[in-house]
């Protein structure tokens, strides 16, 4: 089920398990005797697919209601059947369990989408046809792509206005109309699932054909800012990207720690903060929003933390172009998967993108730093 924002999808998937675990009876047997429940992580698992609002236990009739052991990450139904949950941070955690049934949540976001997914595979292997049912916002990942592209699949679509009824009016007028038409808008809130900008200078099978699970041992990392001009709910996002560099001079993106809404002292913190982290060599922070104020804030945040101050004297496109031509060179990995960064890397010069590229305007800087500078050599560790 590829659904927007709101759409529905949780509670489709929620009732899809009940479906098959409930028999004519509170203790009959039903379709399905054990279910893989399966998030971005544990936690999403356990709060939006088990305790959500519209969770398992959310929508379970009194007689048949299943008992949540946490310790042992499993529901059990009156009539003995169970379902555990997994997460994609883990893939290893589904080797070895069986099941005759899965519901896979919100698969777009998953860290290793690929392996979790093919985890999963072997383990459906009880009962006569054992079945799953995936829920998530599309985005053109390969891995989702090859499971829509199978025989087997069927695809049934939901867009956040089949779903208006239940949803708050404030949302449905200040988001949905602010999005409305755009290129995240139609992924986010229509269901679509959008293919490559013919316009941009990134494609998902580009980013996708150098992924990697882990980096190895880096020579240099650093914390890039793109700070935003203005606070507020409706400003800009503060970009914040991470990557480092390995001995043989390959680029790895680390993580997108990027937020919007926050006081400079707040977007400074969360910088600080990733710095420590990554245990990083130096922030890298662009200036032409701010100045010195950008420098001042972070020192405020921690006295000693080194900073490049870096200002745009190029067009944004002309800024990017090098970055993207490290990528078709093979020498930039990205570990893991990062949604928002990765869809707006292929939005990206679109005529109808949303917003300030603020993550990729950071990724540019922390790529550059590292990799484009008389100072990214592999060697040479940043003072």
């Amino acid at each position: 089920m590829l659904g927007g924002r709101g759409a529905g999808k949780t509670r489709t998937g929620a009732e899809w398990v009940r479906a098959r675990m409930e028999g004519t009876s509170p203790l009959a047997r039903g379709a399905c005797a054990r279910i893989a429940l399966v998030a971005e992580t544990y936690h999403d698992a356990r709060a939006v697919m088990i305790e959500g609002p519209s969770g398992l236990l959310a929508i379970a009739e009194p007689s048949f209601r299943p008992t949540l052991e946490a310790s042992r990450r499993r529901l059990v139904w009156p009539n003995g059947a169970e379902a555990r949950f997994y997460s994609s941070e883990d893939p290893e955690g589904l080797r070895g369990p069986q099941f005759d049934g899965a519901w896979a949540d919100e698969l777009g976001k998953w860290r290793h989408a690929q392996g979790t997914w093919d985890m999963l595979q072997f383990g459906l292997r009880l009962g006569r046809r054992p079945r799953q049912v995936v829920t998530t916002t599309p985005r053109p990942s390969l891995t989702l792509k090859t499971i829509l592209a199978d025989p087997g699949t069927v695809v049934t679509r939901a867009a956040t206005s089949a779903n208006r009824d239940n949803l708050s009016e404030s949302f449905l007028t200040r988001i949905v109309e602010r999005y409305r038409g755009t290129r995240l808008g139609r992924q986010e809130l229509e269901g679509e699932l959008l293919e490559d900008n013919p316009n941009g200078l990134w494609t998902y099978a580009l980013i996708d054909s150098a992924r990697c699970a882990t980096a190895p041992s880096l020579t240099r990392i650093v914390v890039a800012v793109d700070p935003p001009a203005s606070a507020g709910p409706d400003a800009d996002e503060c970009g914040i990207v991470i990557a480092g560099i390995d001995a043989e001079g390959a680029g790895y993106v680390l993580s997108d720690r990027s937020v919007q809404g926050l006081s400079p002292a707040g977007w400074a913190a969360r910088a600080v903060a990733a710095f420590t982290d990554f245990e990083a060599d130096r922030v890298v922070a662009e200036v032409n929003q701010g100045g010195e104020m950008v420098a001042s804030v972070l020192r405020q945040v921690d006295p000693g933390v080194p900073i490049r101050m870096v200002r745009a004297s190029r067009g944004k496109r002309a800024r990017a172009e090098p970055v993207a031509a490290l990528y078709e060179q093979g020498r930039v990995h990205h570990v893991g998967t990062h949604p928002a960064l990765e869809d707006q890397m292929i939005g990206f010069g679109s005529e109808n993108a949303h917003g300030s590229p603020d993550r990729v305007d950071a990724l540019v800087w922390a790529l550059s730093d590292l990799m484009l500078t008389r100072a990214a050599t592999p060697r040479i560790r940043a003072i």
